[in-house]
């Protein structure tokens, strides 16, 4: 029994909602995303009480999650393009910011050659004053539903993996 996009992306919610915090519908430029998940750690090493922090490093990503029949190389890099200048508005480098995390998860039934080709190829990372003030980096992930096949650029291979993990055929 095939299972629909809908509930695909329920599932996947689920799976991200551990430690994530959803949104759904969402809207980013006047594009539509059928839903977005936001994680935010702070990790802080203490002198003696709490008020006398060591250092801290703060950790943040963004996840955004597209759904649509066919998926075409013009439509990925819109995409592409909104949600990384989203994440990098959203950004506030200081001394405490480590990373930001800019994602893009799209369940599609057809993905064209091209497309796959720019999902492989696509990389942006950027370094706020020599890394001392943290780093950001875009990663993507895609599922083919009508091959069962899964994608991503380097990257984003924790994000192909958690897709792997809810979707691919069990042996």
């Amino acid at each position: 029994m095939e299972i629909s996009k809908q509930e695909r992306l329920e599932k996947l919610l689920n799976a991200y909602s551990h430690h994530y915090d959803i949104e759904r519908d969402v809207m980013l430029d006047g594009t539509y995303y059928s839903a977005a998940a936001n994680f935010f750690l702070r990790d802080e090493n203490y002198l003696i009480s709490k008020k006398h922090v060591l250092s801290a490093v703060e950790n943040h990503e963004y996840v955004y999650f597209h759904l649509c029949d066919n998926l075409t190389a013009e439509e990925l890099q819109k995409h592409i393009d909104i949600t990384r200048n989203s994440v990098l508005a959203r950004v506030k480098p200081h001394k405490e910011h480590m990373s930001t995390f800019a994602t893009l998860v799209v369940l599609a039934d057809t993905i064209e050659p091209e497309a796959k080709k720019l999902i492989k190829k696509t990389r942006f990372s950027k370094y706020f004053r020599l890394a001392l003030h943290g780093w950001m980096e875009y990663h993507i992930a895609a599922m083919e539903i009508s091959t069962n096949s899964f994608l991503s650029n380097p990257p984003g291979r924790g994000a192909r993996k958690i897709l792997e993990g809810n979707f691919a055929p069990m042996i």
